[in-house]
Parts: C-alpha cells; sequence; structure tokens
C-alpha cells in the first residue's frame, strides 16, 4: 500500500463520516420539523409567568403594615415574588412547617409572643438544624454566647441550640426584651437580625420612630419583609398556587420521653438499648453533638424517643425486634 494513503487514508475516511453523522443528527422528518413548530408555539403562547397582587392590607403581629408606602409596597413586592417562584425552597418550608409549627406555636403563646414569630424561625433556617458561617445555629440561628447567656448549655456533647422547644424559649426571651426596649414587634424583629445596639444606633443616627423608615444594610433592610412573605404564603399557600394534599405534607410522630441520670460511654450502643438505632435518636434529639453523654453539671437529660408504635416506619428493624426491647 502506498505510504501516504496508509498514513492519511484512515482521515480521507474519517471525515466523511463525521459529517455524515452530523447531518443524520440534525435532520429531521417534515413531520418532526411540524411538530417542533407546533410546540414552541404552544409554549410561547400558553406559558404565562404572572405578577402577583399584594394585599390591599396586611398586618405583621397586629401592627398594620403601611403599604401605602412606594418603598414599603416595594419591597414586599420583591419578597413575594423570591418565595412564589422558588417553588421548591417554598414547598418545602410548607411542609416542615406542618411538622415543626406545633412544637413552637404554644411556646410563643406561653411566652405571650405573636404567633406571626413563628415565621421569623422559616426564614432564619427554613426550619433545619443548620449553622451559619458566623456561627450561628439551630431554627432560631442562636449565637454561641447568645446562648450561654440565656441558660443553653453549649459543649462538645450537648448544643441546646438544635433542641428545638428549648431554643424557642430562648429566642422568645430575646423578642420580649427588644418589644420591652422598642416598644414595636416589627422593630423587635429587625432587632433579632442585628442586634438591639446596632438597631438602637441607626434609630438614634436617623431620628425616626419605625422600621419602615430606616436605611439600614440590605440583610436587615429585606428581613421583616421575608417575615411577612413568609407569613402571606404559609397561611394560605394556595393562594399563590401551591397545590398539595395533605398527606404530601410532612408529620412528627409522637415521642415519649426517657430520663438519663448516667453518662452515657456509646450513644450508638445505648440506643440499641432502647429499640431504636443511633440514627433515630439523634434524628430526635439532634442536641446531642457526639457519641457519648456525660451527666455532671444537671441531675439528668431528658431524650425524646418515638413511641413504639411508629418504629416500623422509622427503621428496617423488624417491627418484632424494636417492639421486644
Amino acid at each position: 500500500m502506498n505510504s501516504k494513503l496508509s498514513k492519511y487514508g484512515l482521515s480521507f475516511l474519517v471525515v466523511p463520516l463525521a459529517l455524515y453523522g452530523a447531518i443524520q443528527l440534525f435532520s429531521f422528518s417534515k413531520d418532526e420539523v411540524a411538530e417542533t413548530k407546533e410546540y414552541q408555539h404552544s409554549f410561547n403562547t400558553d406559558y404565562k409567568i404572572y405578577a402577583l397582587n399584594i394585599p390591599e392590607d396586611l398586618a405583621f403581629a397586629e401592627e398594620e403594615v403601611p403599604l401605602q408606602i412606594l418603598d414599603v409596597h416595594e419591597k414586599l413586592d420583591r419578597e413575594l415574588l423570591v418565595n412564589t417562584y422558588w417553588q421548591s425552597n417554598t414547598l418545602l418550608y410548607l411542609k416542615r412547617s406542618n411538622k415543626y409549627f406545633p412544637i413552637i406555636e404554644p411556646i410563643l403563646k406561653e411566652h405571650g409572643i405573636p404567633d406571626d414569630f413563628k415565621y421569623l424561625a422559616v426564614i432564619e433556617s427554613g426550619l433545619t438544624p443548620i449553622v451559619s458561617p458566623a456561627g450561628a445555629a439551630g431554627f432560631w440561628q442562636i449565637m454561641k454566647s447568645t446562648g450561654k447567656e440565656m441558660g443553653l448549655e453549649i459543649n462538645s456533647e450537648v448544643d441546646e441550640r438544635y433542641h428545638v422547644a428549648k431554643a424557642t424559649h430562648v429566642a422568645c426571651k430575646y423578642l420580649q426584651d427588644a418589644y420591652d426596649r422598642f416598644g414595636s414587634w416589627t422593630l423587635a424583629a429587625a432587632s433579632y437580625n442585628m442586634g438591639m445596639g446596632g438597631l438602637n444606633r441607626q434609630l438614634t443616627k436617623q431620628q425616626v420612630k419605625s422600621y419602615y423608615d430606616l436605611k439600614l444594610n440590605a440583610e436587615t433592610g429585606r428581613y421583616v419583609y421575608r417575615i411577612m412573605a413568609a407569613k402571606e404564603i404559609l397561611s394560605d399557600p394556595k393562594k399563590y398556587g401551591f397545590q398539595y394534599r395533605e398527606n404530601q405534607l410532612w408529620n412528627g410522630v409522637q415521642t415519649e420521653e426517657v430520663k438519663v441520670s448516667a453518662t452515657v460511654s456509646n450513644l450508638a450502643l445505648y440506643a440499641k438499648e432502647l429499640g431504636i438505632n443511633y440514627n433515630i435518636l439523634k434524628e430526635y434529639n439532634p442536641w446531642l453533638r457526639g457519641n457519648t453523654l456525660t451527666v455532671k453539671n444537671v441531675p439528668e437529660y431528658t431524650f425524646d424517643i418515638p413511641k413504639k408504635e411508629f418504629l416500623p416506619i422509622l427503621t428496617t428493624q423488624t417491627p418484632s425486634d424494636a417492639l421486644d426491647k
């Protein structure tokens, strides 16, 4: 065979074959072309994204929102749009709220804090036990120093910022103190984001008394509107296009308390003694941060454990194994 042909002959074949493949790939029948055009026409004609109608009147913690002020109207509009069209995130808010609001609501009521503040927890954490880059943790995003000052235990084994009920009590105490200082639930909510001292400095500097008159940093400037948007949408989700069935919401299970008065050297083994597993123990007691629990500074700890009848839907352990424990 000619050496030049043997050297370049493959290239002569590859180029036409590649070109043929490309032609085949981008060639469509008349029916396929017509179908594509019909789909595109239908998409362009029927696909719509709607601007939202802003409520004619709105209140936060029984304080009227001055929607007649242009700036207030626009800021609320923004947050409603963001949360309505970030559908997956808002649906998760909706599902989680069905599970956790029953824990939060009675504690707010016990402290005399308006029920609307449950939506503050939604925008702080999405009702998940997260930790922020700054170190704030749990549903209520409490800083370590603040938590300790207000009586929460925080160490390598225990972090009660992740205890939903105890953290809610702490948040309530803060909000009541803020309300007593500022005389407004709206300002109390704003101070939760930027601190009472920071908010007071801005009120003094700008010589105003209302959150709606303040020029604040971008985060705090949006903060209360984000709470309002969460309240507006989650209070009436179908009004904003969210469709679901009740059985698609998340539900908690009934639990019972187990008192622990002696040090536990291995929580995984202890969980098995309770008839559950380590995953379930940590899921229902997220304030447990390690695999040990030293009982030293308090008489006892209390674990929340799913009642036995719920164990078959929580673990692959057979019901007989779980219920015999």
